[in-house]
C-alpha cells in the first residue's frame, strides 16, 4: 500500500528536479516561442484566401468554409491521437517527425489541382502541425515551478502571434503570388524548423511506460478524476469556438459593403490583432501571482466586450478595429490561464493533460467555423457577432459552475 502510495510522489520528484537541473535558456525559449508561431500558422493560412479558393475551384463560399473546418479538424485528430506520446515516446523526435510530415501535407495542398484533393491534404495538415502541443508541455516540464505561468506565456505568445500573422502574410502573399504561393512557403519553413531544432531541442526522458492503449484510457480517467481539467476544457472550447466564429467570418464581411476590401487588406486585421498577443506573457506572469482564475475571469470580460462593440459598430472600422484587439486580449489572457491551471495539476501527465485541454479547444474551433459560416450565411454579421456573444456567454458560465 505504502509503494503505490510513494509513486507518483517519486515521479512528480524526478520530474521536479528534471525542471530544475535542465536548462532552459532564453534563446531555447525563444525558439521554442517561434517555432510554435511558425507551425500553428499552418492552420490559418487559407482562411483570409477562401474566396480566391472558392474562386479557383468554383465552389460557394459555404463549400469553400469547409476547408478551414476540416484543417481545424485535423489539429483536433492530431491533438487527441499524437499529443499523448509526448508522456511515452522522446518529444524531441516526436516533433522532428511530425515537421517533415507537416511540409510534405502543405506540398501536397500547393500542387492540388482539385478541390477534394485539397480538402484531404488540409486535414493531414491540420494533424502534422500539432507541434506547438508537444512543446509546451516541454516548455512547462523544464520551466521553474515559480516561472512556468511566464514562460509558458512566453511560448504561447508566440503561437498566437503566428495563428494571427499568418493571416496577414498569407493575405499579402495571395494578393501579390497567388494562393499557392504560401503553402509551398509554409513547406520549405517546416523544413528549416526541422533542421534547426534538431541542434536546439534537449533530448527528454518520458516517464510513462504503458502501452499506447491504456495511455489513450488513461485520458477518460483524467477527465473523470480532475473537475479543474473538465472546467478548463469546457471554457477552452468555447472560448476558441468563438474565436474561430469570428476570423472565419471575418473575411467575407471585409469582402462586402461596406469595406469591399481584398485579401491582402484583410489579412492586415491579423497585425491588428497580433498586438493583443503582448499579453500572453504578463497575463502568465499574473497567473503566477494573483491566481489563474483571476486572469480567466478577466479575460472572458474582455472578449465578451468585443463582440458587444463589433455587433453594434462593425461598419465603422473603428469600432471593427478595436473589437479585434478587445478579442483577442481576451482570448489569449483566458487561454494561459487556462492552461496555467491545467499544467499545475498532474506533472508527469503534462502531454495527456494538454491533449485533452486542446482536444477540446479545437473541437470547439472547428464547430465555431461551421456555425460561423452558417450564421453567415443566414444571419449576416449581426448572426455572427450574436453568436460569438453566445458562445463567450457560455464558457463564463462554465467557469463560475
Amino acid at each position: 500500500m505504502q509503494t503505490t502510495n510513494t509513486a507518483p510522489a517519486q515521479t512528480a520528484n524526478r520530474i521536479a528536479t528534471a525542471s530544475t537541473d535542465t536548462p532552459l535558456s532564453s534563446s531555447l525559449v525563444g525558439w521554442m516561442a517561434i517555432t510554435c508561431g511558425l507551425v500553428v500558422a499552418n492552420l490559418y493560412f487559407n482562411q483570409p484566401l477562401l474566396a480566391e479558393i472558392g474562386k479557383a475551384f468554383q465552389k460557394t463560399d459555404k463549400q469553400v468554409s469547409w476547408i478551414a473546418t476540416i484543417t481545424q479538424l485535423g489539429y483536433t485528430v492530431g491533438l487527441l491521437l499524437v499529443v499523448p506520446l509526448g508522456d511515452k515516446l522522446e518529444r524531441k523526435k516526436l516533433i522532428l517527425i511530425k515537421l517533415v510530415l507537416a511540409a510534405i501535407s502543405l506540398a501536397v495542398v500547393a500542387s492540388s489541382q482539385h478541390f477534394y484533393t485539397m480538402l484531404i491534404a488540409s486535414l493531414f495538415v491540420g494533424i502534422f502541425s500539432v507541434v506547438p502541443q508537444l512543446l509546451l508541455p516541454m516548455a512547462a516540464q523544464l520551466a521553474r515551478p515559480e516561472k512556468r505561468g511566464k514562460i509558458v506565456g512566453t511560448v504561447m505568445s508566440g503561437l498566437l502571434i503566428g495563428i494571427l500573422l499568418s493571416r496577414t502574410i498569407s493575405g499579402y502573399v495571395g494578393a501579390h503570388l497567388g494562393w499557392r504561393a504560401i503553402f509551398w512557403i509554409g513547406a520549405v519553413v517546416m523544413l528549416l524548423l526541422d533542421g534547426i531544432l534538431a541542434f536546439m531541442l534537449p533530448k527528454d526522458q518520458p516517464v510513462y511506460k504503458g502501452t499506447y492503449s491504456h495511455l489513450m484510457r488513461s485520458l477518460w480517467t483524467l477527465v473523470k478524476d480532475q473537475a479543474i481539467l473538465r472546467k478548463s476544457a469546457g471554457v477552452g472550447f468555447m472560448m476558441f469556438g468563438a474565436f474561430s466564429i469570428f476570423w472565419t467570418t471575418l473575411v467575407f464581411f471585409l469582402e462586402g459593403a461596406p469595406y469591399h476590401y481584398k485579401s491582402d487588406m484583410v489579412g492586415l486585421f491579423g497585425l491588428i490583432g497580433a498586438c493583443g498577443a503582448f499579453a500572453a506573457p504578463l497575463a502568465g506572469k499574473t497567473a503566477d501571482r494573483k491566481g489563474a482564475d483571476f486572469t480567466a475571469v478577466f479575460g472572458m470580460l474582455i472578449a465578451l466586450s468585443a463582440f458587444v462593440v463589433m455587433g453594434i459598430g462593425g461598419n465603422w472600422l473603428i469600432a471593427l478595429i478595436l473589437g479585434v484587439i478587445l478579442l483577442d486580449i481576451g482570448m489569449q489572457v483566458t487561454h494561459i490561464s487556462n492552461q496555467s491551471r491545467v499544467f499545475a495539476l498532474i506533472p508527469e501527465a503534462r502531454s495527456r493533460l494538454n491533449t485533452v485541454y486542446m482536444t477540446s479547444a479545437f473541437t470547439g474551433s472547428s464547430l465555431g467555423s461551421l456555425l460561423g459560416s452558417m450564421a453567415w450565411h443566414y444571419g449576416q454579421w449581426p448572426g455572427v457577432c450574436l453568436l460569438g456573444f453566445v458562445f463567450i456567454g457560455t464558457a463564463y458560465l462554465i467557469n463560475r459552475n
